[in-house]
């Protein structure tokens, strides 16, 4: 039995979890995982004359069910064969590969996520699996082949006699088309079939998915990028496992640099997957794809209709989908020929997967790209700590992006303390940021506002008695949707209409809007600037890829001068005539318990900063800020990464915490409040206690209520050579919970909710 090891670092080690098996199967018994969670394959036997191989797509007797699963290899021979249920068939699908199970099986052990649960993801679109249905065309019979002898003695119509001269003409076309091109009936073309004068062939469908054109000239490249493009070229184009990081600044490039790398593995042949944080939004990236490889790539992501995404599955495994781009799951589509993967913004949280199998798909990439031998590309402007602390260590390569492309600089960066700098009662836009608005509107250029909270307010209280509007199912106020009437939760969805008075008090007139959102910035923007053409952009309002590219077409012909925003103005936008932005709250990430709060702030503002100034009119960035000399809004104005990252990590070193230590999460939830504490304190009782680990809690969770659910926590912090996920089984499982707390484990977590 042979065994793939994970790679070193604090992702991987030594750990037995991390081993992967590759089994064969020999015998008339074999183990099937079904994509359920489950902790483990099942034994089954396989019947008398069928033929089965590791990663056969089966159908099984599961209780009284009919079940779908992979074949995993040899039976465990833990159950006595004459118990054993026997496969009812073999689907026709191409096999699920090595590389997919042994992946399937490393985000399990180190997730700590049922097999099944994980399997799952890996066969996300149950009709896939079925044939694709056949496609008929329709063309004249050849009489040289015995065919057609029924024309001398058929009838000839005007509608058979446009048939055949059309399809004299043409090659094969299906019925839709021939009827629309002639005019004639179904009738008619069945009626030349049964004559004989008509064939009717059966094909298989042709891929969705075009090739992409490698002819295309790429466009002009500084020295920078060509040497920054040489040197990924060459990873992909050598054999084995790589991971590289692309740090360049905001506006060096990186697309068009790693574009070169995507082409060298499609010249060889090779699937590429590139993972977006927000793939909804990525209107600009997806036009630069086209213009680059003049077809359309495989999209992957919660807005592609059940259809397509059957049909991408199928051209992924069958390989006739060259290249993926898409969200976090993406990853675990089952490649034919995976030869590169692509992490775009590797540092943004929305990577962080945090229902069901808790993973971050950064990580996993690297893992996914260990496991192929293929080389990882790793691109951000502000790469986590965890990525520097692996370049650091000599796991990583870095390939830097230092300048901007063409004429274009990086912004100015100014700060604006808004305790000497007063804005106006019940507004937010200080008299400093209201002049250099105007200034930029007076020149034709396009601004930009950031505030990193939807709505109108975070909180609406009476002024007579106090209350607050508070979510029913979360521990959480609600946010007021003036836009909409509403209150909303934006953590489990609740909504309630806006009340005209106090339902504790009944006070008339005495409700208040608590802070701003966006739709409140919009506000007084609007009383501001009442000339100019203003658009708000949230997840509330961008409903999906072609809302954003709507958008993203506005901004860019100059048909908005100024765009107001949350965090998903962050991602990579291109808008050469933007020249200024204005962080409203640029405190608002640096409170709290979070451990990456500072880390979260500076990778954010940061790229928010690097929307202006983008094409060749210099950008101006103003932070308004209660706290001018805090270190990351000074690291921000100065423009000084390395200097906050030393610091950063410094003091994580000092506390042991990632990336120089290892944390893990257990969230224990339940319906019945007494249940969930009744069985931390089980928990509790049984944590491991020794040198290199430290067991906080069980305590309540900063969200304690979560959609109905009572929530109470443990944080292990451990040494990095502690084996984490060998230590938490080993606890957990010297521990009984009833069946209606859940334990939820999350290694390496980003949430501290």
């Amino acid at each position: 039995m042979s065994a793939a090891k994970a790679i070193s670092g604090n992702l991987f080690g030594d750990d037995p979890a991390f081993q992967v098996t590759t089994r064969q199967v020999t015998g008339e018994t074999i183990s099937v995982l079904p994509p359920l969670p489950l902790a483990g394959p099942y034994d089954y036997l396989v019947p008398e004359g069928l033929s089965v191989q590791p990663g056969d797509f089966v159908e099984i007797p599961l209780g009284r069910q009919t079940q779908r699963g992979v074949v995993w290899g040899k039976a465990r021979g833990d159950v006595d064969p004459a118990k054993l249920r026997e496969i009812y068939g073999v689907l026709q699908a191409p096999p699920m590969a090595d590389v997919t199970r042994k992946f399937v099986d490393w985000v399990s052990a180190y997730t700590m996520a049922p097999q099944g649960a994980v399997l799952r993801m890996a066969m996300s679109v149950a009709d896939a699996l079925e044939p694709p249905k056949p496609i008929f065309r329709f063309t004249l019979a050849d009489p040289a082949e015995g065919e057609g002898d029924g024309e001398s003695s058929l009838r000839m119509t005007p509608p058979r006699k446009r048939v055949m001269a059309f399809l004299r003409d043409n090659p094969p076309m299906e019925q839709a088309d021939i009827m629309r091109e002639t005019g004639a009936g179904a009738s008619v073309i069945k009626g030349l079939v049964e004559a004989g004068v008509v064939r009717r062939l059966m094909v298989t469908p042709p891929s969705p998915f075009d090739d992409p054109d490698l002819d295309i000239a790429r466009p002009h490249l500084s020295d920078a990028q060509e040497r920054a493009a040489d040197m990924l070229c060459a990873k992909v184009a050598g054999d084995g496992f790589s991971v590289t990081l692309l740090d360049g600044v905001t506006g060096s490039g990186k697309t068009e640099v790693y574009f070169e790398a995507i082409r060298t593995a499609l010249e060889a042949g090779r699937q590429v997957v590139v993972l977006l944080p927000e793939i909804a939004l990525s209107a600009q990236w997806l036009q630069r794809f086209r213009d680059r490889f003049g077809v359309e790539p495989a999209l992957w992501h919660s807005e592609v209709g059940q259809a397509r995404r059957r049909d991408t599955w199928r051209a992924v495994a069958d390989g006739s989908a060259k290249l993926v781009v898409g969200a976090r799951s993406a990853l675990f589509l089952p490649y034919a020929n995976l030869g590169l993967i692509v992490v775009d913004e590797e540092h943004e949280h929305a990577f962080k997967q945090e229902d069901g199998v808790i993973y971050h798909a950064r990580d996993m990439a690297v893992a996914r790209a260990h496991l192929g031998g293929i080389p990882a590309i790793l691109a951000s402007a502000t790469p986590s700590l965890e990525t520097l602390a692996n370049v650091e260590a000599g796991r990583y390569e870095r390939v830097e992006l230092s300048e901007r492309h063409g004429m274009a600089v990086l912004p100015s960066v100014e700060i604006v303390d808004i305790r000497q700098d007063r804005p106006e009662r019940q507004r937010w836009i200080t008299p400093t940021l209201k002049r250099r608005l105007a200034e930029t509107f007076a020149a034709g250029e396009q601004a930009m506002l950031f505030l990193n909270r939807r709505g109108y307010a975070p909180l609406t209280l009476c002024r007579a008695c106090g209350h607050r509007f508070q979510c029913p199912n979360c521990t959480a106020w609600l946010v007021e949707h003036r836009a909409w009437g509403k209150l909303q939760c934006h953590h489990c969805g609740y909504q309630a209409k806006a009340p005209d008075s106090c339902p504790a008090c009944g006070a008339e007139e005495k409700l208040a809007a608590c802070g701003p959102g966006v739709e409140r910035l919009y506000e007084e923007a609007v009383e501001t600037f009442p000339q100019i053409r203003i658009e708000v952009a949230t997840s509330d309002n961008i409903a999906g890829p072609k809302a954003a590219a709507e958008l993203v077409n506005r901004v860019h012909n100059h048909e908005v001068d100024l765009l107001i925003g949350t965090q998903i103005l962050a991602k990579g936008y291109h808008f050469p005539m933007l020249t200024f932005v204005g962080v409203v709250d640029a405190d608002l990430g640096l409170a709290g318990g979070d451990l990456r709060a500072a880390e979260r702030s500076y990778q954010l503002m940061t790229q928010v900063a690097g929307r202006a100034g983008r094409g060749e009119r210099p950008g101006t960035v103003l932070l308004q800020t209660a706290d001018p000399s805090n270190r990351v809004i000074k690291a921000i104005a100065a423009g000084d990464r390395d200097a906050f990252n030393e610091v950063e990590l410094s003091q994580r070193m000092t506390h042991g915490m990632p990336p120089h230590g290892r944390l893990a999460a257990l969230i224990i939830s339940g319906k019945k409040e007494n249940e969930v504490d009744e069985a931390a304190w089980r928990i509790g009782r049984a944590a491991p206690r020794g040198d290199g680990i430290v067991v906080l809690g069980p305590a309540p969770a900063p969200l304690s209520l979560l959609r109905g659910r009572y929530r109470r926590r443990f944080l292990i912090r451990a040494d990095k050579q502690v084996r984490l996920q060998a230590m938490i089984h080993d606890w957990l499982s010297k521990v009984k919970t009833p069946g209606s707390v859940r334990v939820q484990i999350d290694i390496d977590p980003y949430s501290f909710m």
